[in-house]
């Protein structure tokens, strides 16, 4: 599924980040953190760490459920974005930071029950925003457990 081996334990420091004079991670529009592709825990653990005030939070708990909902998962980062995958069924969810909110898409959402609310051209896909404060934890676990089962995407 991906090229680049097995999942590793690295934490974010050990991943490369590209940072402001500052040394705070560059954040791209809406606050959503560039972090080199890669393969593997370390670039989405950096993903995660370099997100932005209340959704940091959120994003550590979405990858505690997704990991903790699909044993043995594969986690990615492209296009500025953690995905989520299968070796057998590919990439199934990823998420990615707006301004307000952090929209986690489903790739085979439409597959989903209840299905998540937002859609678009992709007839497939589905997603859901999350506010702050807002996140249903049992039911988004759910969700991870049900899209782990579906035939994902095996591009990339």
């Amino acid at each position: 599924m991906s090229a680049g081996g097995p999942e590793t334990s690295a934490g974010a420091s050990e991943w490369p980040l590209p940072r402001n004079a500052d040394g705070t991670p560059v954040l791209l529009s809406g606050g959503n953190p560039q972090v080199p592709k890669g393969d593997g825990d370390a670039p989405v653990q950096a993903y995660i760490s370099a997100m932005p005030g209340w959704k940091r939070g959120l994003g550590r708990r979405l990858d505690e459920l997704v990991v903790g909902a699909v044993p043995g998962v594969r986690k990615a980062v492209r296009w500025n974005s953690p995905f989520y995958g299968t070796d057998e069924g590919g990439w199934f969810a990823s998420y990615h930071v707006f301004t307000r909110y952090v929209k986690v898409t489903f790739l085979n959402g439409s597959s989903l029950r209840p299905v998540p609310p937002g859609s678009g051209k992709d007839e497939d896909s589905r997603w859901v925003d999350i506010h702050e404060g807002e996140l249903d934890e049992e039911q988004m676990a759910e969700w991870f457990r049900q899209a782990a089962g579906l035939p994902g995407w095996h591009g990339f």
